[in-house]
């Protein structure tokens, strides 16, 4: 989607949605707060402050969807969808994608996958 000509300027430079679902531990699709996410959420949240980045927004989100890949999250104004499992990825992520503009190919999530 994008923007119309009178659209409001954006809140956020960059809007992030973690997936912090949590699910009961026998459920078949598991979820993402089981892999890990909250507390790496949390990292990213300290690691952005730390940063004073202040038009960033680092947001808990139900469940998005994606559980068989997850931990996921997804940053826009972009809309890239991320799978991420470890603090050197969130740490990658925030300075590749969000402070620098680029990506991190290898932990893209392809639209339909």
């Amino acid at each position: 989607m994008s923007r119309l000509p009178d659209d409001p300027p954006d809140y956020f430079r960059v809007h992030v949605f973690i997936c912090t679902n949590r699910r009961p531990d026998d459920n078949k699709r598991g979820s993402c707060a089981q892999k890990g996410s909250e507390a790496l959420r949390e990292h990213m949240k300290e690691a952005q402050k730390k940063l004073g980045l202040k038009d960033v927004r680092i947001n808990s989100a139900g469940c998005l969807d994606r559980c068989g890949q997850g931990p996921v999250m997804v940053i826009y104004p972009e809309g890239i969808w991320y799978s991420f499992h470890t603090i050197a990825d969130i740490d990658e992520i925030l300075d590749t994608h969000v402070v620098k503009g680029g990506r991190v190919e290898r932990l893209m999530l392809a639209p339909n996958s």
